[in-house]
């Protein structure tokens, strides 16, 4: 029962969901507000600095390019984290339980059905 949960758990679509959901809503919401407070205003100081640091404007059309290169960075930190801290691991554990699982030695051939091999052995020794 234990190992057929493990099997379950393991699963690629059960692993990926858990992280999807819980993993990605938390960590992005900490990410996001951390690029946002930071990294945008810095983006913005490189920009010009003041109302209108980090954008362009045409025709009275402001064009923010500094929350843009703050969504690539926002996307590019949450993505390396869940790489390195969840993806990886789980390869690992993932490989590691597949190596196992090859390592048990396979089961013994039931004594009926040596019997019958032997037999068929024989037959096929005798019509020749």
């Amino acid at each position: 029962m234990i190992k057929g949960f493990r099997d379950f758990i393991m699963r690629g679509n059960v692993v990926d969901l858990a992280i999807a959901v819980v993993i990605g809503a938390a960590f992005s919401g900490i990410v996001t507000q951390l690029t946002k407070s930071f990294i945008e205003p810095l983006i913005k100081l490189v920009g010009g600095g003041g109302v209108h640091g980090g954008a362009f404007i045409i025709n009275g059309v402001s064009f923010d390019w500094s929350a843009f290169i703050n969504s690539i960075l926002n996307f590019l930190i949450v993505g390396a984290v869940l790489y390195f801290f969840i993806v990886t691991p789980m390869n690992r554990i993932a490989a590691r339980l597949k190596s196992e699982d090859k390592s048990v030695a396979p089961a013994a051939t039931p004594e009926d059905i040596q019997l019958l091999m032997e037999i068929r052995d024989l037959l096929k020794k005798n019509a020749s």
